[in-house]
């Protein structure tokens, strides 16, 4: 039987999720377990670039898992697992970061735009996509679900593998972007050029995944459009990015075609795609919700799933770390 290949993805357990972090990331985990062996990370240790209080650190670690599983994530054909109970993340993480170029992580993207914001600056901040790195190089990982906006830090990574194994030989794979063409990025409903973040400070932004119908049809209703006259219901992501927003996430979450969505709203207003995406939201929400409640209630069965997600990520982890260690000199 040929062997699958392997995808690794993760998830800080930092707050509610939103549509966006569904469509984008939790939705596509879904179907690549069909294909690939996955294996999947909440990432608590990049969450601790933000202070984070303990109890709400486990609750939201729990929470997280819950979400995974109500999303359809099998922990019995995958691996699933808490990212500092896998010790070689961070041993991996320091032996990279002597591989990486200051210059580099000095432009990327992120770090530049929290620098100019002043926020909260920290060294963990700056370090985030070198542990990123160990997090996909200690699995032999083949592909990475990403969005756009994450292009540049994948980039990162297969540069520092290449550089590594230019010096060591092939130690590492040199893993490649899987793109979700029309899901990965959606966009704030007020602000359609900006990503819709859970982080952001005003909640009429985004879709929670535990947002209720009232809540819902406030903010849909309240979702930028256009202007146009008549009104043109077409993806365009350019010329019309409110629109191409609410095309997108209905798309994601009723399974029909951009093109499908297109046809339906032919000579149709924004009210009507406003109420059809209000209408397949608080249906599918409702329902994941549901599953969310089923296994949020049992922590015992959450923890095993963590302890065995470690167990199974660990074996991995340590057979990399070993090359790694072997070709540096570390091991006697």
């Amino acid at each position: 039987m040929k062997k699958k290949k392997i995808v690794f993805s993760a998830i800080q357990p930092t707050g509610l999720p939103t549509i966006g972090n569904y469509i984008g990331a939790l939705s596509q985990w879904k179907k690549l377990q069909k294909k690939y062996f996955c294996i999947y990370c909440i990432a608590d240790l990049h969450a601790l670039t933000i202070y984070q209080k303990k109890y709400i650190l486990n609750k939201n670690i729990l929470d997280t898992l819950s979400i995974c599983l109500a999303c359809g994530i099998n922990p019995k054909k995958n691996i699933i697992f808490i990212q500092s109970h896998v010790p070689q993340h961070s041993q991996l993480n320091w032996i990279l970061n002597c591989f990486t170029n200051f210059g580099k992580l000095n432009r990327m993207n992120q770090f530049k735009e929290k620098k100019n914001l002043n926020q909260n600056i920290n060294v963990g901040l700056f370090n985030y996509p070198v542990l990123m790195a160990a997090d996909i190089l200690l699995y032999k990982t083949n592909k990475v679900p990403i969005g756009r906006d994450q292009i540049q830090h994948i980039e990162l990574v297969r540069n520092i593998a290449h550089k590594f194994n230019n010096i060591y030989g092939d130690i590492f794979n040199i893993p490649e972007k899987k793109l979700n063409n029309y899901g990965s990025c959606i966009t704030s409903l007020l602000n359609p050029v900006k990503k819709m973040s859970k982080s952001d400070p005003n909640k009429n932004n985004i879709i929670s995944l535990f947002d209720n119908d009232i809540i819902i049809r406030k903010k849909i209703s309240n979702a930028i459009t256009d202007s146009d006259f008549p009104p043109n219901i077409q993806y365009n992501l350019y010329k019309k990015p409110g629109i191409s927003n609410l095309i997108s996430i209905l798309s994601n979450i009723t399974g029909d075609s951009i093109k499908q969505v297109e046809l339906n709203f032919i000579n149709k207003n924004y009210n009507n795609l406003k109420e059809s995406v209000i209408y397949n939201l608080c249906i599918f929400l409702k329902n994941l919700r549901k599953r969310y409640d089923f296994y949020r209630r049992d922590e015992v069965y959450l923890k095993n799933i963590m302890i065995n997600g470690a167990k199974k990520a660990k074996k991995n982890a340590k057979i990399t770390l070993k090359s790694v260690y072997d070709v540096l000199g570390l091991n006697f």
